[in-house]
């Protein structure tokens, strides 16, 4: 069981690395995230088999990501129509 779990960091770590190094473009950092969420959700999952009053965690999980993939995604299409491009230096231009 320990190699999975140090899989799953180590994929969490790489995808948090790839997140703050990769800070030009949103796409880019979406997919960080997104990566980031998917090895928490796997954390997550793996460690409620063993226990049955954690089994609503990773749905939990699941559905807060599936919120957070939507608002980056519109927030994403906002900077693109707005400023035609999707640099993160951009988003300041987005205030009312």
């Amino acid at each position: 069981m320990a190699p999975i779990y140090t899989m799953l960091l180590t994929s969490f770590s790489l995808a948090l690395t790839g997140t703050v190094m990769n800070r030009t473009h949103m796409m880019s950092m979406l997919l960080g995230i997104e990566a980031m969420t998917l090895s928490i959700f796997m954390i997550m999952a793996t460690l409620s088999i063993n226990s049955p009053n954690t089994t609503a965690a990773p749905i939990i999980m699941i559905t807060m990501a599936a919120c957070e993939a939507s608002t980056g995604l519109t927030l994403l299409m906002l900077t693109s129509k707005k400023n035609t491009n999707d640099y993160m230096k951009n988003l300041n231009l987005l205030q009312c």
